[in-house]
């Protein structure tokens, strides 16, 4: 979860590493450091807290002019937010090593103890300070960084990204995958590492990923790359596709603002090429999959975590709908580890927006080895969910910055409604005529979504309002119930607030004794204009709240007049199927949880305790 970056070339490093680390400080935040290698040698700043206290640091304390250097920023998972703990970490007794990690080295303990059976001396509480001490005293013996790095990180378990310098070889950067992130960006004379891309778009928009067990040897005008055995690897170059630009506030008082603003686009480059004006669909990234396999397909089972896992329970409703093949939902994380029955005919759809989600990598590399197919739905490329799948939906989001996800969750339902009209006329289980009907409707959706957003000034009012609440409820049914989920979730995320998200239907079978005077609902009411609406049943539950002394808000579609009668407050958002209602009620939940939340004063951005790419299990 730790933003990493690396340079080599002309240009001043450390204008480089601290660029590239600004635009990688949503991965981590607690503290954040660079070494970089003059002519005087080894030099490393860092600092806990935010990366501006890395460069006061600096300010105060300047470092050299430098061609070389690495730089990271900190998610904490071994010993807390320090300035001891901040990376780098200072390899050996001649502090002439620095290295920096992303992830977990799950048998550190073991190392540390050999180590310090040999006399190593720790500054620091990590797990990565142990990697920076064994290639240290590997190169004493070996004489050759190349060599002496190979040979530490195939006795490293786990998860990791490792960049590492030495001032003894003052020319190139190691850096080493497995399990964890990594991408090259290639320049003139310059080549950079990062985490993602975003750590050096500002300057090329060339780029390699680096695969599962490679090393990479990195020198201003040279590339290798090798597997941790030493076999040679041909690198695979990929052009990103946006620019720095894109990956700033653009004058937003946040990122999240700012990507929510994007959302309109974000569906509208989730469409474009896929859905033609007459609605039919073609998803051309996953002729992987054949007519055959499509008709064979039994079961889908999709795998996700976090807000990634309501887009899936979203999708679930069209694909069982539309397509009429049983789809289960299942927390990656949960997945793997209760021995799920997969076959052949099982269609695996995991959904992360960075495509480095461990725990739906480690999900969807198990059900690989039981003979699934394996499709993705990624933002990111060249990320490691998309190359290790079977096929793609990239849903062109753009860089998502805020840590609560906005853009990119519209972005993966409206894939998911693609998938599920694509499958439907693969397996004719729906009209066609009705299933080109869907599709020009879903070709409204931009345009919606944009109304959605012109309408919103009472909503930002009344997230105002209630800066003090204590907690809030999220009722829906259908489709809304994953967004009332998810609407919970960004108060969780955001406010730091008890929030929590109901099937509408279960409320009388527990939950609502929680229901006192005063206390907040937010309810994603249905369409009333299906003949088989559960709009009644839904109006029934905001009675029965109600009669409980609850403040209910609803979200309803234009033109649903019964529901001001039993709510103090009416979200409207355009009318359209209520299947894709979704795309629509989800928008004010997340300017309600941004409105709220700065009104509290907190940092949207960058909420405690969270980094936006969960890289560790």
């Amino acid at each position: 979860m730790c933003g990493i970056v690396g340079y080599v070339g002309p240009k001043s490093t450390l204008e480089v590493l601290l660029g590239g680390l600004r635009r990688l400080e949503y991965r981590g935040y607690d503290s954040a450091g660079v070494s970089v290698i003059s002519g005087t040698g080894l030099e490393t700043r860092k600092k806990a807290g935010k990366l501006d206290n890395l460069i006061n640091e600096i300010t105060n304390h300047p470092l050299p002019d430098a061609h070389i250097g690495i730089g990271h920023t900190r998610w904490a998972t071994h010993g807390a937010p320090t300035d001891g703990n901040a990376h780098p970490h200072i390899g050996g007794s001649a502090a002439k090593l620095s290295l920096i990690h992303n992830g977990i080295i799950e048998n550190f303990y073991e190392l540390k103890a050999e180590l310090v059976a040999a006399g190593t001396k720790f500054a620091s509480e990590t797990d990565s300070e142990v990697a920076a001490h064994l290639v240290a005293a590997e190169f004493e013996k070996t004489g050759d960084l190349p060599t002496a790095f190979t040979n530490v990180v195939k006795r490293l378990h786990g998860a990791f990204t490792l960049l590492a310098i030495h001032e003894d070889q003052p020319d190139v950067v190691l850096a080493a995958r497995r399990n964890s992130p990594l991408v090259i960006g290639l320049g003139d004379g310059e080549n950079f590492l990062g985490s993602d891309v975003a750590a050096f778009v500002e300057h090329t928009k060339r780029a390699i990923s680096v695969g599962q067990d490679e090393i990479v040897i990195l020198r201003a005008s040279e590339i290798e790359i090798r597997t941790f055995d030493g076999a040679p690897v041909t690198p695979v170059e990929f052009e990103v596709s946006w620019d720095a630009s894109a990956a700033s506030k653009g004058g937003w008082s946040s990122f999240m603002a700012k990507e929510i603003a994007d959302q309109p686009q974000a569906v509208a480059d989730t469409l474009m090429g896929r859905l033609a004006s007459d609605g039919s669909v073609r998803l051309s990234e996953i002729d992987g999959l054949t007519a055959e396999d499509i008709k064979n397909i039994d079961r889908i089972i999709m795998v996700a975590c976090g807000t990634a896992s309501y887009a899936c329970d979203v999708a679930k409703y069209a694909i069982e709908k539309f397509a009429r093949i049983p789809v289960q939902v299942e927390l990656s994380h949960e997945f793997r580890y209760r021995d799920p029955i997969i076959t052949a005919n099982t269609l695996i759809v995991a959904v992360s927006q960075s495509g480095e989600t461990m725990d739906t990598l480690m999900a969807t590399r198990f059900a690989k080895e039981q003979g699934a197919k394996v499709l993705a739905i990624c933002n990111t490329q060249g990320a490691t969910l998309a190359r290790e799948s079977d096929a793609t939906i990239y849903t062109h989001a753009g860089p998502e910055v805020a840590v609560a996800s906005t853009k990119a969750l519209v972005a993966q339902i409206t894939a998911g409604y693609l998938l599920a009209l694509f499958l439907a006329a693969g397996r004719n289980a729906t009209e066609q005529k009705v299933l080109r009907s869907l599709g020009q409707e879903l070709l409204k959706m931009p345009a919606r979504v944009t109304q959605v957003l012109e309408r919103l000034d009472d909503v930002r009012a009344l997230g105002k309002e209630m800066a003090n609440a204590k907690s809030v409820l999220f009722l829906g049914r259908n489709v809304g119930f994953p967004v009332a989920m998810e609407g919970a979730l960004k108060l969780k995320e955001l406010a730091y607030i008890h929030a929590e998200g109901f099937a509408a239907g279960e409320l009388k079978h527990g939950p609502i004794a929680l229901i006192e005077e005063g206390q907040p609902v937010i309810v994603i009411v249905p369409s009333p204009r299906d003949s088989d609406s559960l709009h009644p049943k839904v109006i029934s539950n905001i009675q029965e709240i109600r009669a409980r002394g609850a403040k209910v808000i609803a979200v309803a579609e234009d033109g649903d007049t019964d529901v001001a009668n039993f709510a103090e407050h009416v979200i409207y958002v355009p009318s359209c199927e209520n299947i894709f209602s979704s795309i629509l009620t989800v928008i004010p939940l997340q300017v309600f949880a941004l409105e709220l939340s700065s009104a509290k004063g907190l940092d949207v951005d960058q909420p405690r305790n969270l980094a936006k790419s969960v890289t560790v299990e």
